[in-house]
């Protein structure tokens, strides 16, 4: 068995967003092609603590021989850890042979989902943002001040090549000053402000992020311009009338629509999928329907499939694999 931790996960993805990029957009065009496999998440949750819960998402990702893989992420998600100096996330991902179905390999999974997390948003951006992208290109809003937007952020750069300007909001100001400092230290090129207001934030760019733990949806999309691109990342925030007036764009329609996520509530009240458009690997292999009308807004709503992690953690298996990081743990199954 081999051991990694969360520094040997880091020691690989840091410097490789490019390739984190790639994994995640080949596991989209897989899953739209029928070569995965992504059973319904399972949730667990805890009687009174609506907002603490922990989520197992088992999947299988096909490839070329030797490239497929199967595993599950477990990840815990307790909103007061914050407080407490803890970070919100804590996982593991587990990589299991195919021939035999033992348990290979076991990942610090935290850093891997936020990766994943963070190159998907920015890929939708990418695919879904408008042209002429003069505004597009060159900012961005985040909403929620915590690691996800962070990571967000940092493959935006990418997906946005021209991207220079950056408002964050969170309700915590404190929190979001020091979200837009760490910002600046780490990509001085940036030109990062702190909004006053959620509005302000979501008027201020063409391209939004969403990223916060709520648990009921509370936003609406009246102050984004039309034409506007928003990343949809927490899936609780989005009103039903807002979701509904928007072009849905999602990775999975089954899978988004659970869980009382606003499209799911969207769901329940009129009772049909028809107000999602696509699914963001068909557009990545040119098989989606003609894009939206740009009076609109358009909405991604990821609801995050198990493939994405196995596509990253597959990545570090090979890089680690091959510079010696981990430790192996001899006779685990005994």
């Amino acid at each position: 068995m081999l051991v990694l931790t969360r520094n040997d996960v880091a020691a690989v993805l840091d410097g490789a967003d490019t390739a984190v990029l790639d994994a995640v957009g080949d596991a989209y065009r897989a899953h739209a092609a029928g070569r995965t496999v992504v059973p319904h998440s399972v949730f667990l949750r805890f009687p009174g603590r609506e907002r603490d819960r922990i989520i197992g998402l088992p999947a299988y990702l096909g490839g070329d021989g030797h490239d497929e893989v199967a595993g599950m992420k477990w990840i815990a998600s307790f909103p007061g850890n914050v407080d407490r100096g803890v970070p919100r996330a804590s996982a593991v991902v587990v990589l299991n042979r195919l021939d035999t179905g033992q348990p290979d390999v076991v990942l610090e999974g935290s850093v891997i989902s936020a990766r994943r997390t963070g190159a998907s948003a920015a890929l939708a951006a990418r695919e879904l943002a408008r042209q002429p992208a003069a505004n597009v290109a060159t900012g961005a809003s985040l909403i929620g001040c915590g690691v996800i937007n962070f990571e967000v952020l940092r493959y935006l750069r990418h997906t946005l090549a021209d991207l220079r300007e950056v408002t964050v909001y969170d309700l915590d100001r404190r929190r979001a000053d020091d979200f837009a400092a760490r910002c600046a230290r780490q990509w001085p090129e940036l030109a990062v402000e702190c909004a006053r207001s959620v509005d302000e934030t979501m008027a201020r760019h063409p391209v939004i992020s969403v990223a916060t733990t709520a648990a009921r949806p509370y936003l609406d999309l009246d102050a984004c311009a039309a034409g506007s691109v928003v990343l949809h990342v927490s899936l609780r925030d989005l009103t039903v009338d807002s979701v509904l007036s928007a072009d849905n764009v999602v990775d999975d329609a089954d899978h988004v629509c659970r869980e009382q996520t606003s499209l799911h509530m969207a769901e329940q009240a009129v009772g049909h999928r028809g107000f999602i458009r696509a699914s963001i690997g068909d557009i990545l292999l040119g098989n989606g329907p003609v894009g939206p009308d740009p009076a609109r807004v358009t909405v991604f709503s990821p609801f995050g499939l198990g493939v994405l992690d196995l596509a990253v953690a597959r990545l570090v298996r090979s890089v680690a694999q091959r510079h010696g990081h981990g430790v192996h743990v001899p006779n685990f199954l005994g």
